[in-house]
């Protein structure tokens, strides 16, 4: 990432730093995609006859719709668990940090995964952490070590069924992007190996390739994320009632409030009531319990632990 120098965080207001976080975000997803990070959109279009039975609503993802796009969270929407945790099992493996770490960071993933909440001083931890750790290492051995991650721990732990409503979105044409709290970093790896366009993700600053333990504006969360979203939108010349985005958490009503087509996925409590109240589409792949709404695409058959995640986790001091 390009140096900031001249970023101070600490002075801004929240409101400020969430709309810094969402473009620094937005210009370093551009910025990968045009590098050619990013996969080629999806396999070629599908040849499946038309249903016998006319669909219960307009067709969607509407083919050919340049104006559209759609963003996808990544923890507990696209993948099981927070990636950030498994990317913190495979630093473990390789000996980047002490056992009490690990533990550390297996208690904040269970309750991730059993209370499906994002709790607010697990995530300030995480990132303080995070951020301290990460200083001075490469953003290229970040980035090579998470390739290796992804196929050991991550791979398996993509729902079928939201790879599956992305890649409606190709087939269609539409350009697909990730949006989480996770460090940008290990959000396009995933995303170049799912297909997808790119991903949106918490930007750590760096110099020359190098991390300087600050965040640009703050993690991608809430609020955050749909500045990031608003962000690319406008780069990309979108139109955001055209398009879709999906989430388990009610951390991210703020992004789903901006476009035209909402889709809660394994949603928490708080979400699911929301979607229902706001008539919005829901489907669980945790239980295999069919959607709440119709309108779905016919191919798709919390939140993310902070930025401090920044690298979270990231690069401690190999052991000499």
């Amino acid at each position: 990432m390009a140096a900031l120098g001249w970023l101070t965080p600490r002075r801004r207001s929240a409101t400020a730093r969430s709309v810094l976080a969402g473009e620094a975000s937005a210009e370093a997803a551009r910025k990968t995609a045009l590098a050619g990070a990013g996969a080629e959109a999806g396999a070629e279009a599908g040849t499946e006859a038309p249903p016998e039975e006319p669909p219960a609503e307009p067709e969607f993802p509407v083919a050919g719709d340049d104006l559209a796009a759609a963003f996808f969270d990544l923890d507990n929407t696209v993948m099981q668990g927070a990636a950030i945790f498994h990317f913190g099992r495979g630093l473990y493996k390789r000996e980047f940090f002490q056992r009490r770490e690990l533990a550390r960071f297996a208690w904040q993933q269970a309750w991730f995964r059993l209370a499906g909440v994002e709790d607010p001083e697990h995530m300030q931890d995480a990132r303080d952490s995070a951020l301290s750790i990460v200083k001075g290492h490469k953003v290229s051995e970040l980035m090579a070590i998470g390739e290796e991650i992804y196929d050991e721990y991550m791979a398996e732990r993509i729902w079928p069924g939201t790879r599956a409503l992305a890649q409606a979105h190709l087939d269609a044409g539409q350009k697909v992007w990730l949006v989480t709290a996770a460090p940008v970093e290990t959000a396009t790896i995933i995303a170049r190996r799912l297909g997808l366009t790119g991903a949106l993700g918490t930007v750590a600053e760096s110099v020359d390739g190098v991390y300087t333990g600050r965040l640009v504006g703050e993690p991608l969360h809430g609020p955050a994320k749909a500045e990031a979203v608003r962000a690319l939108a406008a780069a990309e010349g979108l139109d955001l009632e055209r398009c879709a985005a999906y989430s388990d958490s009610h951390n991210d009503i703020p992004m789903l409030s901006l476009v035209g087509h909402p889709y809660a996925i394994n949603p928490d409590t708080k979400l699911r009531k929301h979607a229902r109240t706001n008539d919005w589409r829901l489907r669980d792949y945790r239980t295999g319990r069919k959607a709440v709404k119709v309108g779905v695409p016919a191919a798709a058959g919390v939140g993310a632990i902070a930025g401090g995640a920044a690298a979270a986790i990231a690069l401690h001091r190999r052991r000499k």
